[in-house]
């Protein structure tokens, strides 16, 4: 199977898309469900670490499919494309910490 780019993921996530329509209600939506499988995958964590259920990495890669899922719907309900906001994201990164995570730079940075 060849690679799956994130701006194809999104295109193909909108397939099953249809909860909240388009627009502001679609945002709405993807929002809500970002929140709620965010929610369940750190229910899912805290079980696991805290509680010693028998989570397996694959239930979690499920949950953060779910995750993603909805992070694609909000991309699409503003327009932006997965790789976009990936690129973005890498760029402030880099800003924020040009050598790498600092500690230091983490307590004193500027944005």
């Amino acid at each position: 199977m060849s690679k799956l780019t994130l701006d194809e993921y999104q295109r193909l996530a909108q397939r099953t898309s249809g909860a909240g329509g388009e627009g502001e209600g679609r945002l709405i939506v993807a929002a809500l469900g970002l929140a709620g499988e965010a929610g369940e995958f750190a229910n899912m964590v805290k079980k696991r670490t805290a509680h010693g259920h028998a989570i397996t990495s694959a239930e979690l890669a499920d949950e953060l499919g779910d995750v993603l899922w909805y992070l694609a719907e909000a991309a699409s309900a503003i327009g932006i494309p997965l790789e976009e906001i990936a690129r973005q994201n890498v760029e402030k990164l880099r800003r924020r910490y040009p050598d790498g995570f600092s500690r230091e730079r983490s307590i004193h940075r500027e944005a």
